[in-house]
């Protein structure tokens, strides 16, 4: 049995908001990259340009890529073979704390969803854990605004509404967001499942790279149907038109009940933010 001491995680939760805010990933600068070459409409282009100048502004100075920093999602795969020295939920959030606070990233994360008083720290993190083989704990922080969370959809649809229903639900959820999630954006997608099983696996589809399908071809070869018929929508880079509506479609599966066939739609903005880092 492997010991981790609590001020390890917070220590790292609190360079990984950090880094997470001012280091936009490969995978998403290639494809937006990408996109701007082959994006024919001018004013897209134009933006798209823009959009890449900012994230590299970002980098170089260690500044925030977007001013919402958001609220702090922290996924943690947790070795069987591992005792936390502490209490890791108070790790995490002192982590997150920090991080928002030495950061200088924007606080905004409320006490109560009613009253609207503002924590002050960023914090509570809503945190996510999966226990799994060996003796190491995975932590990955991922910053969600809420221009794109707010735009996220679940259905719980029929069996008989089958695939081609699911496609459609997904297409309208995209068209329906418009420009109000900052596009290109980045679509996760959970199918499957429950009602909360289908949530949590369309945010977790966000922390897979833009460029590496789902391993079932089935799913993989969805992605590239969805990503084709969500860019043809002409919604464009800030809605501004063009055929860069979104940079990726990223689709997990689990199985689910007889009688359901659970659908979320997890909208990330062209800022879709995670760091990883094995401890």
């Amino acid at each position: 049995m492997r010991k981790i001491n609590a001020e390890l995680i917070t220590q790292t939760v609190k360079r990984l908001c950090i880094e997470a805010n001012c280091y936009l990933g490969k995978d998403i600068k290639d494809r937006l990259r990408k996109f701007y070459e082959e994006e024919p409409w001018e004013q897209a282009k134009e933006i798209l340009g823009r959009i890449i100048e900012n994230y590299n502004i970002a980098e170089d100075s260690s500044q925030p890529i977007c001013q919402d920093t958001g609220m702090a999602c922290v996924f943690l795969k947790i070795g069987q073979d591992v005792h936390v020295v502490g209490d890791i939920k108070e790790a995490v959030n002192e982590g997150v704390k920090q991080g928002y606070e030495e950061g200088y990233l924007r606080k905004s994360v409320v006490r109560d969803p009613i009253d609207r008083v503002n924590t002050g720290d960023n914090t509570p993190a809503m945190i996510y854990f999966d226990i799994v083989k060996g003796d190491k704990i995975e932590i990955t922080i991922a910053p969600k605004g809420f221009g794109s969370e707010n735009m996220s959809r679940i259905a719980m649809l029929k069996p008989s509404d089958g695939l081609q229903g699911v496609k459609d639900f997904i297409i309208q959820t995209v068209k329906e967001a418009g420009p109000n999630p900052c596009p290109p954006v980045v679509v996760g997608v959970g199918i499957g499942g429950t009602f909360d099983k289908a949530a949590y696996m369309a945010k977790e589809a966000l922390l897979r790279p833009v460029d590496k399908h789902n391993e079932t071809p089935f799913y993989a070869q969805l992605e590239d149907e969805l990503l084709e018929r969500i860019n043809l929508l002409g919604i464009g880079p800030q809605g501004f038109g063009g055929k860069t509506t979104a940079l990726g479609v990223n689709i997990e599966w689990c199985p689910t009940h007889i009688a359901g066939l659970p659908v979320a739609v997890n909208i990330n903005c062209h800022v879709t933010r995670h760091k990883t880092e094995v401890i």
